[in-house]
């Protein structure tokens, strides 16, 4: 690559694309990648500060720009995921469809310390429509070595996909509520239709309503009726504490599902349990869901609707990132809350 006075350069190729910024009108590519100058684009070039360019002269084991961030992108894309075509140094990442963002941070972390190469994504676990921009990949210089773009992609074939996207499918969904102030009419539920709105924000429907008193049997029974509905997920809501007469994790072990956690480091949410019942996933979500928007239900659902197994390791991530703020204006997923693991 070499460095001449812009007025020498007329006739020659532009080594990369460059920017032109017209404060409050326009940002983008004012001359690309391979453009062969003309006399007329002089003043242009002058106007966009540009008194020097580089034309492109490659030396054996350099990349240039655009080669390395394509090469880059291909060996970390997973599943569900666009290229685009490289801009000003960068290929973007574009989601195919509405799903859960995966990031495997680890090989993230690693990438980002090989040196003049870069990759930026969204949190993992982030929702995202079709068409979103979920990260970016770039090489600093304009030139790197050969042998630097050869260890990142090294680490997309040992630790990918570094970035792929599960698409959140919709399911049949059960609500059983649980207590007897309810069942008596003492007091209104409003968790039923909580726990359908946010349902039916993700693309699924919930089939099947009931309440219940607080009987670990009449519980249990509730489940199997749902799970021989249809019902591929089943929300119970309420009786998790530890109070005497909360009884409904009781009731979901006696269903004969296997109960996979108890508790986890998301407030609100710290009581949510989640359980199997065959290819039934049972969550139950404590109190809270009624008096607090976001909750551990809203960090589990999306991702019980994506097929996306969570493991004990998982659980104890989400600690970080795990206390709502409980914002003025809640703007609930685009924010940290839920996204760690």
């Amino acid at each position: 690559m070499k460095k001449i006075k812009v007025e020498n350069a007329v006739g020659l190729k532009l080594a990369h694309d460059h920017t032109q910024i017209i404060p409050g009108k326009f940002k983008g590519v004012g001359f690309r990648r391979g453009h062969a100058v003309r006399k007329s684009d002089l003043p242009k070039l002058l106007d966009m500060g540009k008194k020097e360019v580089y034309v492109l002269t490659l030396r054996p084991g350099e990349v240039h720009e655009e080669d390395a961030a394509r090469r880059m992108a291909r060996a970390v894309a997973g599943r569900n995921l666009k290229l685009s075509a490289p801009h000003e140094g960068k290929v973007d990442f574009i989601a195919k469809t509405f799903g859960l963002l995966k990031i495997k941070v680890g090989a993230l972390r690693k990438i980002n310390k090989v040196g003049g190469a870069i990759l930026s994504t969204r949190h993992n676990h982030s929702i995202v429509r079709t068409g979103d921009v979920v990260a970016g990949t770039r090489i600093i210089p304009l030139l790197i070595r050969e042998t630097k773009i050869a260890r990142v992609e090294e680490i997309g074939r040992r630790m990918g996909p570094v970035i792929e996207l599960l698409p959140i499918r919709a399911k049949r969904m059960g609500v059983l509520v649980t207590g007897s102030e309810i069942l008596e009419g003492r007091i209104q539920d409003r968790s039923a239709d909580i726990v359908k709105g946010k349902a039916e924000a993700l693309g699924s429907k919930v089939t099947r309503t009931a309440v219940v008193a607080d009987d670990p049997s009449m519980i249990a029974a509730e489940i199997g009726r749902m799970k021989k509905a249809g019902c591929q997920v089943i929300v119970t809501t309420g009786g998790l504490s530890v109070d005497p007469d909360d009884v409904t994790l009781a009731g979901i072990r006696q269903s004969g599902a296997e109960v996979v956690f108890y508790g986890t480091p998301v407030l609100p949410g710290a009581m949510f349990a989640y359980a199997r019942l065959g290819e039934t996933v049972i969550l139950g979500a404590p109190a809270c869901v009624v008096h607090d928007p976001v909750t551990a239900l809203d960090v589990f659902l999306p991702r019980v609707l994506a097929d996306d197994p969570v493991s004990a390791e998982d659980i104890a991530l989400l600690g970080h990132g795990g206390l709502c703020l409980r914002c003025p204006v809640c703007r609930y997923p685009v924010c940290p809350f839920g996204k760690g693991g």
